[in-house]
């Protein structure tokens, strides 16, 4: 049945994934707490595959700001460049396979035992303090580019990425924190994170659709609609404006944020 309300949560939840997806504050800890005010009515199994699905528009954000990057058959590249683009994308595929591997493995027991609001809140708080100690080191980055990037560096950074199968660990947070910790600079660090992304959340999104059987009615698929064209706009918006940023700014902020939501989220939960 239409719901006009029911669609502005879509478009509100839309906002919220495009914003928290990435930046290293934890989408999930943000959805747990607007679906706590805003309570989408329809059934545990959709909300949870909206939750997941809607990432769909976000992964279209990066895969049109960094389109020429990413094609390995722009007619503009020389070979060189060509041979250089098939190369990240092979890093990217690498650094996917430990988390690949343990979410489709453990996925089911990983939500049952860390997808409650406790381990959201302290997740968030714990990163947010490594991420501030982080900065504080002010160590110097031993790879700019994603040519000093190896192989056998992908997958450690690929390793990193496993931590975000715990909610509130934050997906981009996670692969940024740890390629920084093996030596990458802040820039580096963010993109190969949005890159792997893309093979990431479209099998994420991929798998929870086929699990729910793409039963859903006329207006549920209108919700997810919505919620993914809103993620695509806004993921378009903050990915620019987070490139711009870390380029002259470190990401002691968004450790300070983490913290405070991490705060948030525990007294809440504790009070309710």
């Amino acid at each position: 049945m239409f719901s006009f309300a029911e669609i502005m949560k879509a478009v509100i939840l839309g906002i919220v994934q495009g914003i928290t997806e990435w930046l290293p504050v934890s989408s999930t800890g943000h959805m747990i707490l607007v679906n706590e005010f805003i309570h989408m009515n329809f059934s545990e199994q959709f909300i949870n595959t909206f939750l997941v699905v809607i990432q769909f528009g976000s992964i279209l954000a990066v895969v049109m700001i960094f389109f020429k990057k990413l094609n390995p058959f722009d007619r503009d590249k020389k070979p060189k460049e060509k041979r250089e683009t098939v190369s990240l994308w092979i890093k990217v595929l690498i650094a996917i396979v430990p988390s690949g591997v343990i979410g489709v493995l453990f996925e089911d027991e990983i939500d049952a035992i860390f997808f409650n609001s406790t381990v959201v809140a302290i997740a968030l708080i714990v990163y947010g303090v490594i991420m501030i100690m982080l900065e504080n080191r002010n160590k110097k980055p031993k790879y700019k580019s994603f040519d000093d990037v190896s192989y056998s560096l992908a997958l450690k950074i690929g390793m990193f990425q496993c931590l975000a199968l715990i909610p509130g660990t934050s997906r981009s947070g996670s692969t940024i924190i740890g390629a920084v910790l093996l030596g990458a600079s802040r820039f580096v660090a963010a993109e190969f994170s949005f890159f792997m992304a893309i093979p990431t959340m479209l099998g994420a999104s991929a798998l929870k659709l086929w699990k729910a059987g793409f039963g859903f009615s006329g207006f549920e698929w209108l919700i997810l609609g919505v919620g993914s064209v809103v993620a695509f706009v806004v993921s378009v918006i903050v990915i620019k404006l987070f490139m711009d940023y870390i380029k002259k700014h470190d990401f002691k902020p968004f450790g300070y944020y983490r913290i405070a939501l991490g705060i948030v989220v525990l007294v809440y939960f504790f009070m309710a």
